[in-house]
């Protein structure tokens, strides 16, 4: 199965790739595929997964990863800026792209394929719990600060979390939706929830930048070093620390070494900050996850 997820990431990435070449879609597409994921496919995999997942003390630790590893990424990348001189734009995209990962859009799919369809909640846990949230408090944060708008409100910041559609079907999942629906109900979401991965890669496709001025590449290495290996080599003891084991461990492990969020780096880009340093973050982070992510499975399955 992760051979076929990869060979349709690569499938789908070129296709998008050569659209954007020739010009083939609107300038919007992007956009309309990325909401269609927000608003059909991401909800559709919250039902489908999370009536699976059976509560458990220990998914705190899923929980507060994120976020343990966000304060790591302040002191790392403050650490950048002092050694290597970074501009204050510059800081601020390596803040939003190294501690906000892409746990749903590529998350989902990429845990489904390399761990498999019961390792799924977790992953959403990991996600709307943690990363979500960090993008709709800290993330706002960071652009609010040195983008020089007004600092969001907590009536801002909750109304953000409230209009997520994704919280709504976790909300209905842990309620209301039975573990077993009626099979033409689950055949319905699953296959919602499996278009997820080849329209956000066709997305990606899309809008994937790669060139950078000479001047952008150290910040871009140091971006990608953290997010693809230091985060993640951190996530293990921490995951430890909290007394996962398994399936646990390596979702929480795999979901922190998935490249940058789109959408963090999509507001970098909308804030005026850093705009090639953040499409390159994902461009490349995207492309280069597809050796790290193995190789991330491969470490975790020595250790377990």
């Amino acid at each position: 199965m992760a051979f076929d997820a990869f060979a349709l990431i690569l499938a789908m990435l070129a296709l998008g790739m050569v659209f954007a070449r020739f010009r083939t879609f609107p300038d919007n597409a992007a956009d309309t595929l990325n909401k269609v994921v927000l608003y059909v496919c991401l909800p559709a995999a919250v039902l489908t997964y999370v009536p699976r997942l059976e509560l458990d003390v220990s998914l705190v630790g899923i929980i507060v990863t994120p976020w343990l590893l966000m304060l790591l990424t302040l002191a790392l990348v403050s650490l950048a800026t002092r050694l290597f001189g970074f501009e204050r734009q510059v800081h601020a995209v390596l803040l939003l792209c190294v501690a906000l990962t892409n746990s749903s859009f590529i998350g989902y799919p990429m845990v489904r394929a390399l761990l498999g369809d019961h390792a799924l909640p977790y992953a959403v846990v990991y996600d709307q719990f943690g990363t979500f949230v960090l993008l709709s408090t800290f993330g706002l944060y960071v652009l609010a600060r040195y983008s020089g708008d007004t600092p969001p409100t907590t009536a801002q910041i909750l109304l953000r979390i409230l209009k997520f559609p994704p919280l709504w079907a976790l909300l209905f999942a842990l309620t209301l939706m039975p573990a077993t629906p009626p099979t033409w109900i689950a055949s319905a979401l699953k296959g919602l929830a499996d278009a997820m991965l080849p329209l956000v890669m066709l997305a990606v496709g899309l809008t994937i930048q790669l060139r950078l001025t000479r001047a952008e590449l150290a910040p871009l290495s140091i971006g990608l070093l953290l997010k693809l290996v230091v985060l993640p080599a951190a996530a293990i003891p921490l995951s430890l620390v909290f007394g996962l084991q398994g399936e646990m461990l390596r979702v929480n492990v795999l979901e922190t070494a998935m490249p940058t969020m789109i959408t963090a780096a999509a507001l970098a880009i909308s804030h005026r900050l850093a705009p090639r340093l953040a499409a390159a973050m994902v461009g490349y982070g995207i492309v280069l996850s597809l050796v790290t992510l193995p190789a991330w499975v491969w470490v975790l399955g020595r250790m377990t």
